[in-house]
């Protein structure tokens, strides 16, 4: 028997959103469709969140519930309509019908934490450290020489992905996809801006730490590699091409865009 937590904003109990809920020997606790109401909420194995209506609201708590913390399978109730739209950027573990029968919502609920139990040992560090530069994946802080940087959530994101693939050159259009996830409709000059805004808050000293490929993108060079940065790993190399000083951005990029 697991202990479920089933976020919804349907009033009544956890069968009105999944029948075969009913039919199973499991502890359902039924809470409010938002992020505050795990604040207090007791320790569960899976949350389930209910996306039958409210595709925009569902996937907002999904990444909120992410971004804070949850480290508990998160599967998603919907309809076939949000089938369409539904993508990993979402973060959602798994999802299933709301018309799932009994045998099927009980196998998910079981490989989810099957997965969660056999994958913990193979998770990433929750600190990441390079040089003076540490990131604390888990709760979402950075400290450079022991000092906190104040970034964005996207820009934390956007420098711990670059330094888990250091001396990796990616593409603007591959960062908002890593970064920003498929379904993000802006341009590729908010990688330039973001780029800019970390560069700024690590301060001179430390702003090599990524560097501008022309034409190319961006890569992270670990303080070690900065003074033999190297052409030859840019797909560019043995074109003329080089690697560009790091504050160099796109004159035409804007100079402000929001997360």
């Amino acid at each position: 028997m697991a202990d479920l937590l089933l976020l919804t904003a349907t009033a009544g109990s956890s069968a009105t959103v999944l029948p075969a809920l009913g039919l199973l020997n499991h502890h359902v606790r039924v809470l409010p469709l938002e992020p505050t109401a795990l604040i207090e909420a007791p320790d569960s194995d899976v949350v389930l969140l209910d996306a039958r209506r409210d595709l925009v609201t569902a996937r907002t708590t999904c990444r909120i519930l992410r971004a804070t913390g949850l480290t508990v399978p998160l599967i998603l109730i919907m309809t076939e309509g949000g089938l369409t739209v539904v993508n990993a950027d979402w973060g959602a573990d798994d999802l299933m019908l709301d018309t799932a029968p009994p045998s099927e919502v009980e196998a998910r609920i079981r490989l989810a934490r099957e997965h969660d139990t056999n994958s913990t040992a193979d998770d990433q560090p929750e600190e990441i450290s390079t040089g003076d530069l540490v990131i604390d994946a888990s709760g979402y802080t950075v400290r450079l020489r022991g000092r906190p940087l104040d970034l964005t959530y996207k820009e934390f994101e956007l420098l711990k992905y670059l330094v888990q693939h250091p001396g990796r050159v990616f593409t603007r259009a591959q960062l908002l996809q890593e970064v920003w996830g498929y379904d993000y409709y802006g341009g590729t000059r908010t990688v330039d801006v973001h780029v800019r805004r970390l560069r700024a808050k690590l301060g001179a000293e430390h702003d090599q730490l990524i560097s501008t490929v022309r034409n190319v993108g961006y890569r992270f060079d670990p303080p070690k590699d900065r003074r033999s940065v190297a052409v030859a790993d840019s797909p560019s190399a043995g074109e003329g091409e080089d690697v560009a000083e790091p504050g160099e951005l796109d004159e035409d990029a804007p100079s402000d865009e929001e997360d």
